[in-house]
């Protein structure tokens, strides 16, 4: 456990733990968690408890209000604490609003991947962590992907290995995990490490979104020299 931190005149950190350790490092990050700021909004009203988080169904709707007439997007929902998804729920949730007003709400609920539910939330959140180098996510882990019962295969590939790479500099570092449900020959996940790969998720969160097959995703030919001969790289390696 962490008593205290120290920085000395040189701008060096250092930890020390209640063991009598010290521990040297560049900086210390806190990460305390989120709540949701729901205290004042008058939950107590309608029979929610202030402070609480407010659990949605696909089109936004809060589920433990009875006639389903008031919605929650974003983190308040506590289902994909981003400023995107908050976004992407907001449309979706507009659009469900809209759709019930002028009687085009479909009956018991939207269907998944249709303008009035947030399918998305459920297996193809995109997330980028703007560090150097930067960390980018969409889909599934592979142990996210086990756990759902599937069979999955993961792919790996040097990034610095692509002839684009040398454009974003020498001896470019980074690495690509490719994750395949191999029953579906689709992508459920990609994660990638590296400078500058927030860049090259999109295309990754199309391919998970579209559940596009494999074979069809190999005739995406990659501009040369560009870093997104990656994808050729990682179906290569997957054995096509």
């Amino acid at each position: 456990t962490a008593e205290r931190v120290e920085r000395d005149a040189a701008g060096a950190v250092r930890l020390f733990l209640a063991s009598g350790e010290t521990i040297p490092a560049d900086e210390v990050l806190v990460a305390t968690g989120r709540a949701p700021r729901t205290e004042d909004l008058g939950l107590e009203t309608i029979g929610l408890r202030p402070g609480s988080w407010l659990e949605v169904d696909d089109d936004m709707r809060v589920t433990s209000v009875a006639g389903g007439w008031l919605y929650a997007a974003g983190d308040v929902n506590h289902r994909a604490l981003l400023t995107h998804m908050g976004k992407y729920q907001a449309r979706v949730g507009g659009d469900a609003i809209a759709a019930r007003a002028t009687g085009r709400a479909e009956p018991g609920g939207p269907a998944p991947w249709t303008p009035h539910a947030a399918s998305a939330d459920h297996g193809a959140v995109p997330q980028v962590i703007f560090t150097e180098p930067e960390v980018a996510a969409v889909g599934l882990t592979e142990e996210q992907a086990r756990a759902r019962g599937l069979r999955v295969r993961a792919v790996d590939y040097e990034i610095g290995q692509v002839a684009g790479a040398a454009l974003y500099g020498d001896d470019y570092a980074g690495r690509a995990r490719m994750v395949v449900d191999e029953a579906r020959g689709v992508i459920v996940g990609m994660t990638l490490v590296g400078s500058g790969v927030g860049e090259l998720l999109h295309a990754a969160t199309i391919a998970v979104v579209g559940e596009v097959p494999l074979g069809r995703l190999w005739h995406a030919v990659p501009a040369y020299p560009t870093m997104s001969e990656l994808w050729l790289r990682l179906l290569e390696a997957f054995g096509l």
